[in-house]
């Protein structure tokens, strides 16, 4: 446990990427596979299931340190971490311990799940005697669940390879999916036998940067980093393959040996909570696996995102929310066909494949369905007078996403403006020669989202941020007006500057009006400018209204606190997307509304 703490913190007092993989391999060196293993485990973002509530945490620190319960409260608030609030607080240990990493989680951590309340206190006090200040608030990070330490699993990857001389690749594939940190998987992980993976076991997904165009006559370009790069040396749109940015959920489907599995990018296996797409993907060839966007579709148009979370939070799908709540996987790669990885492979050449493999699945599903209605009624249906069977809409549950192939970047730039009538964050920009990366890999891919909705709104709460923030007021809450009441609508947490916080931190503890445990309501003066990604009418909200990504754009200074905007009008925003009807695109680009309030600049840069 002390190499464990030790390393925890090394990884936690850099912020350069070569000491934090120097430390990892010294530390992978320095330890038994089965302390490393557990080590990857929880660097790879792993959480044990919690077995003690915070506030049993905080009962049992306050009764053995001797100290009030609202001192350790104020300490708590103070510090903004838990975990250290207690290892500051808690009396020097009466013994110094000896056990590894994986002694300490198997033998101390994961039982405590199993034990009473009686047992649980008892088992956290003596562990609490045994460690030091620095590894108490490593056991506490893993006994809340809040252990993070600026770790990727990209630079958990890049410290392996470098340790076993393992291709970074092929760890970063050997991490994905469920696996258990034992030493046997540990020996398998550092293996060079490049050719062995399990049946399940997803690839690493490539990830897009942003930007956004500031001037489209003007034709520059502007990262989220620095840069600014000039379109014309992205040089023709047919160097590039353009798509829409799905507003859903980016998920694998994978089939091999038989076997069907969805997991979702955050390593999560769906296979169960979507049965429609299962079912078909049963159908695909043996060894495929598909990447891609499940989204929730009917009738021919793609749903609000939070239509789709009544899908993800039912692990179980009864009939009636199939029906009323059909999902359609969007496929636009393929990483793997007849067993091979393919993802070296130009995108040019990729999809292509993609493209025969859906219309082959499509021709069998439609074929299928024929079938089926033939045996049903004793006959096929027939196809309505003058349209061919390639103009018949199906609504099958895996698809390929379109390819959009503008001309021309201003071409490009009008069918952007449609986004938001196609229900669509805005557009995926994919080099056609990339390969498929791990990762968020700096020039193959490009997601050019949707301008930002934008609005005025007043600081009403704040609270003290998290870790290096804890000291500061920096969790804000926003309200707009309604029938001349301010109604809170959004929480933001960025987009100040460091200076901009401290003032805003001072205006905060000179104007506090009241408080609620750590939040605290402060004078209505303060009017900032809101930007937020998405929005939808929502009844489970008293604001009428749920936002997406919401950040602050920028200190309204020159306006009052009653020149802010109403909910009225901020709703108005979302209304016309409420109309279940999507204009085709040539429509949608002629009649594409303005999104921002008046008064207000589009522009920003996105997230």
């Amino acid at each position: 446990m002390k190499r464990f703490a030790q390393l925890y913190q090394e990884l936690d007092e850099s912020t350069k990427t070569t000491r934090k993989v120097t430390a990892l391999v010294r530390y992978f060196g320095d330890v038994a596979a089965d302390d490393a293993t557990w080590a990857v485990w929880f660097l790879c973002g792993n959480r044990p299931r919690r077995a003690v509530p915070a506030g049993k945490l905080r009962e049992w620190c306050a009764e053995i340190s001797g100290i009030p319960a609202w001192l350790l409260e104020e300490t708590y608030d103070f510090v903004g971490d838990l975990a250290e609030t207690i290892a500051l607080l808690l009396p020097a240990p009466q013994c110094s311990s000896t056990g590894t990493l994986s002694e300490w989680v198997q033998d101390r951590l994961l039982p405590l799940v199993a034990l009473k309340e009686p047992q649980k206190k008892m088992a956290v006090i003596t562990a609490w005697q045994e460690l030091d200040r620095r590894e108490r608030f490593v056991f506490n990070k893993l006994l809340t669940g809040g252990f993070r330490v600026g770790v990727s699993r990209k630079l958990v990857g890049k410290a392996l390879a470098e340790f076993s001389g393992v291709p970074a690749d092929v760890i970063a594939h050997r991490l994905m999916g469920e696996w258990k940190p034992t030493a046997q998987f540990f020996a398998s992980l550092l293996s060079l036998d490049t050719e062995s993976s399990e049946v399940s076991r997803p690839y690493p997904f490539c990830l897009a940067n942003s930007f956004t165009v500031e001037d489209s006559k003007a034709g520059s370009l502007i990262q989220e980093e620095p840069p600014v790069v000039m379109m014309d040396q992205f040089g023709p749109t047919d160097n590039w393959l353009m798509e829409w940015k799905w507003d859903g959920i980016r998920a694998q489907i994978i089939r091999r040996k038989g076997q069907t599995f969805v997991w979702s990018r955050g390593e999560e296996l769906l296979t169960e909570r979507f049965p429609e797409v299962v079912r078909e993907a049963d159908r695909l060839p043996d060894g495929t696996v598909l990447d891609g966007e499940l989204v929730a579709w009917k009738r021919g148009q793609v749903l609000p995102f939070a239509d789709l979370q009544k899908r993800i939070t039912r692990k179980t799908t009864s009939a009636k929310l199939l029906a009323d709540m059909p999902v359609r996987f969007l496929a636009f790669d393929v990483m793997e066909m007849s067993g091979l990885d393919i993802r070296l492979r130009p995108l040019h050449e990729r999809r292509p494949l993609l493209d025969q493999l859906m219309s082959e699945h499509a021709a069998d599903m439609q074929q299928t369905t024929a079938k089926s209605t033939e045996t049903t009624t004793g006959k096929r249906s027939r196809v309505r007078e003058g349209l061919s069977p390639a103009t018949v809409p199906m609504e099958n549950a895996i698809a390929g996403s379109p390819v959009l192939q503008p001309s021309t970047w201003d071409e490009a730039v009008r069918l952007r403006q449609t986004s938001r009538e196609q229900r669509v964050e805005g557009l995926m920009v994919k080099r056609a020669d990339s390969e498929y990366g791990v990762g968020r890999v700096t020039g193959l891919w490009w997601k050019w989202k949707m301008d930002p909705w934008h609005c005025d709104a007043v600081l009403i709460y704040a609270q003290r941020g998290h870790g290096r923030r804890a000291s500061k007021f920096t969790d804000y809450t926003f309200a707009a007006w309604d029938n001349g009441q301010l109604v809170p609508f959004a929480k933001a947490y960025s987009g100040l500057t460091d200076a901009e916080i401290r003032e805003v931190d001072k205006f905060i503890r000179a104007n506090t009006l009241e408080r609620f445990g750590p939040v605290q309501s402060v004078k209505a003066e303060l009017v900032f400018e809101l930007a937020f990604e998405g929005m939808q009418l929502s009844n489970r909200h008293k604001a009428g209204i749920a936002v997406r990504f919401p950040r602050i754009a920028r200190w309204r200074r020159d306006k009052k606190a009653e020149e802010a905007d109403t909910l009225e009008n901020i709703r108005n925003l979302v209304k016309p997307l409420s109309e279940p009807a999507i204009q085709s695109q040539e429509g949608a680009a002629k009649k594409a509304p303005d999104r921002h309030l008046g008064g207000l600049f589009a522009g920003m840069d996105d997230d």
